[in-house]
């Protein structure tokens, strides 16, 4: 199974809009999961001024930018990522 990196935008608009809660994403992931997910966060990821990319909060999984990010696109956006069923 590959590894999956996930980042979640941490800047003023996007932690205020909800990515506060998205930083929990660790702590959600069943054990084998977690093995191959790599979870970081950015301080700025630099999408908010790109209206055609939607609205913050920001992640990428990958190279996947995820707009509007809540913790069921980002865990289905991992297991697709990972070769996995989605829920």
């Amino acid at each position: 199974m590959k590894n999956v990196h996930v980042s979640v935008c941490t800047g003023t608009a996007c932690y205020l809009l909800g990515a506060a809660h998205l930083l929990t994403l660790e702590e959600i992931l069943d054990p084998i999961t977690a093995e191959h997910v790599e979870f970081s966060g950015a301080h700025c990821l630099g999408l908010c001024g790109r209206e055609e990319l939607g609205k913050p909060p920001f992640a990428k999984v990958n190279d996947h930018v995820i707009a509007d990010a809540t913790l069921n696109k980002l865990l289905d956006k991992v297991r697709e990522e990972l070769g996995l069923e989605t829920v």
